[in-house]
C-alpha cells in the first residue's frame, strides 16, 4: 500500500533519540517495582545480576544497531527477522512485540495511576477499581500526545526523564555518600563475583532482573524519523543502555547500602519511595513519587510508539490490513494503529479491574511482558549473527560484536524464557505464549486476503 504521507522524516537527533532509549526502559519504574524481588530472590548479588544482564542485553544492542544500518525500518526485528530468516518469523517477532506492548497497557499506566491517588487521594491508591479508572485517563491522555506527532511527543519525552532521572541520580550519590562507610549491608566486590552463583540462582535473578532492561529499542522503531538514522538510531540505543546500565546497578548498590533486608521485603514495589524517605525530608522524598509517575508516563509514550511503528510497518508491506498503515495528513503520525492500541489497552485495563491485588496485576503482565521480549530480541540477535557471519570473520572485534555477542544474548535468552515457563500461572501462559501463538491467525487470513486479490 502507498500511503498520501510519509513518517516525518529527520525529526530526531541523537540527543532526542538517547533520551527515547532511556524512557523506554522506564528506569524509577522499573527499580521501584522489580528491586525488592530481586534481592530477595539473590539478595547481594543483584548488584552482579544487574551487571551481568546489562551486558546480555548489551549484546542485543549490538545485534539492533548492526541490522539498523543495513534495514532501516520501522518495523525493526519484524522487518530484519522477515529479511534475514523468513517472513513468518519476522510477523512473530513483530507480533511479540504488538503484545507486549499492548499488555504494557496494564503495567505501565497503573504504576501512574497509583503514584497520582498517592498525591491527591491515598485512600483509594490501593482500589483496583479506581487504580485502573485513572489509568485509563493516562493513557488517553499520552495517546493524543502521541498522535500528534513525533516532536510533540519528543519534547513531552526530554522534560520527563531529566526529572526522572535527576531524582534517581540524587538518590544514588546520596546513599553511596552517607552510607557507604555504614550501610545496612557492608558494600564488597564480592557482590560482583560471577563466582558466587550457582546456575539456578544465576537464571533466577537473571529472569527479573532482564525486565529492567526492555524498551531501548524504541529508538530502532523511530529510525525512519531519525537523522542520519543508519548510524544515528543505533548509537542512541547504545547510548541510552550504557546508562540505564549505570544507574540500574547504582540503585540496587543504593537500596543494599541504606536498607535492611526487613526494610526491603516490607517496601516492595514502593522501594524507591521507601528509599528517598530514609534520604531526604518530606517533602522533598516525594519527588520519588513524581519520578515514578513520569517514569511510567514515558514508558507508556515509548510502548505505543513502537506498537503504532511496527504495525505501520507491517500494514504497510502488505503483513497486515492496509488500513493499519494510514497516516494523518497534517501530524504524520499512524492514528489508525494508535487508535488500536488505546482501545485494546482500556480493554485489558477494564479486564484488570477485577484482579483482587494491584500486585497480582503487575506480576502477571510483567512475567508475560519478559517472556515476548526474549522471543523477539532474542530471534533479532540470532538474525545478526547469521546476515553476518561472513564479514564476522575479518577479525576479532568483528567476530564479537557482529557474531559471538549477540548470538551468546539471544541463547542466554532462550534460556531464560524456557526456565521461567514453569513458573507461570494460566494467566501469565495464556497471555504471555498464547498472545504469540495466535498471532498465526491473523498471518493466515491477511495471506488468504492477499491471494484472493490477486486472483
Amino acid at each position: 500500500m502507498t500511503t498520501e504521507v510519509e513518517l516525518h522524516k529527520d525529526a530526531l537527533g541523537l540527543g532526542e533519540s538517547i533520551v527515547m532509549g532511556i524512557a523506554g526502559t522506564a528506569p524509577a519504574f522499573s527499580v521501584a517495582a522489580t528491586t525488592a524481588t530481586l534481592i530477595a530472590a539473590v539478595g547481594v548479588l543483584a548488584a552482579g545480576s544487574s551487571l551481568y544482564c546489562g551486558l546480555i542485553m548489551l549484546g542485543i544492542t549490538f545485534a539492533f544497531m548492526n541490522l539498523n544500518k543495513v534495514i532501516t525500518n520501522a518495523g525493526a526485528s519484524y522487518a530484519w527477522v522477515g529479511r534475514v530468516f523468513h517472513p513468518t518469523l519476522g510477523f512473530l517477532a513483530g507480533w511479540a512485540l504488538l503484545v507486549a506492548s499492548t499488555v504494557f497497557m496494564v503495567s505501565g499506566t497503573i504504576p501512574a495511576a497509583t503514584g497520582t491517588l498517592l498525591l491527591i487521594a491515598p485512600k483509594y491508591a490501593t482500589t483496583p477499581g479506581t487504580v485502573t479508572f485513572v489509568a485509563a485517563g493516562w493513557l488517553l491522555a499520552v495517546s493524543a500526545v502521541v498522535v500528534k506527532g513525533i516532536k510533540p511527543t519528543s519534547y513531552t519525552q526530554v522534560t520527563m526523564t531529566i526529572i526522572e532521572v535527576g531524582v534517581l541520580v540524587a538518590v544514588i550519590i546520596a546513599s553511596i555518600f552517607h552510607y557507604i562507610h555504614h550501610g545496612a549491608h557492608v558494600f564488597s566486590w564480592s557482590w560482583f563475583s560471577i563466582g558466587q552463583f550457582t546456575p539456578t540462582l544465576f537464571a533466577s535473578g537473571a529472569l527479573i532482573a532482564l525486565f529492567f532492561f526492555w524498551g531501548w529499542d524504541v529508538t530502532l522503531n523511530l529510525n525512519e524519523e531519525t537523522r542520519n538514522a543508519e548510524k544515528v538510531s543505533g548509537r542512541g540505543a547504545l547510548a541510552a543502555m550504557l546508562t540505564v546500565l549505570l544507574l540500574f546497578v547504582g540503585f540496587v548498590i543504593a537500596v543494599l547500602l541504606v536498607m535492611s533486608d526487613a526494610e526491603i521485603e516490607q517496601s516492595s514495589t514502593n522501594v524507591l519511595f521507601a528509599l528517598a524517605e530514609k534520604l531526604f525530608p518530606q517533602p522533598w522524598s516525594y519527588l520519588a513519587v513524581i519520578a515514578v509517575m513520569l517514569s511510567s508516563i514515558g514508558t507508556l509514550e515509548t510502548s505505543i510508539l513502537q506498537f503504532t511503528r511496527t504495525m505501520y510497518a507491517k500494514a504497510r508491506d502488505g503483513a497486515l490490513q492496509p488500513r493499519y498503515a494510514i497516516l494523518h495528513k497534517s501530524w504524520r503520525t499512524p492514528w489508525v494503529a494508535t487508535s488500536v492500541i488505546v482501545a485494546l489497552g482500556l480493554a485489558l485495563l477494564f479486564l484488570s479491574s477485577y484482579f483482587p491485588t494491584i500486585n497480582l496485576i503487575i506480576k502477571d503482565s510483567v512475567n508475560a511482558i519478559g517472556f515476548q521480549v526474549a522471543f523477539y530480541y532474542g530471534l533479532a540477535g540470532y538474525a545478526c549473527a547469521w546476515f553476518y557471519r561472513y564479514e564476522a570473520l575479518k577479525g576479532p572485534w568483528p567476530f564479537f560484536t557482529l557474531l559471538f555477542w549477540p548470538a551468546a544474548s539471544a541463547t542466554f535468552l532462550v534460556f531464560i524464557a524456557c526456565y521461567s515457563v514453569p513458573t507461570f500461572d494460566l494467566v501469565t501462559v495464556l497471555i504471555g505464549i498464547g498472545g504469540i501463538v495466535i498471532g498465526i491467525i491473523p498471518m493466515i487470513l491477511n495471506r488468504i486476503r492477499q491471494k484472493s486479490k490477486l486472483n
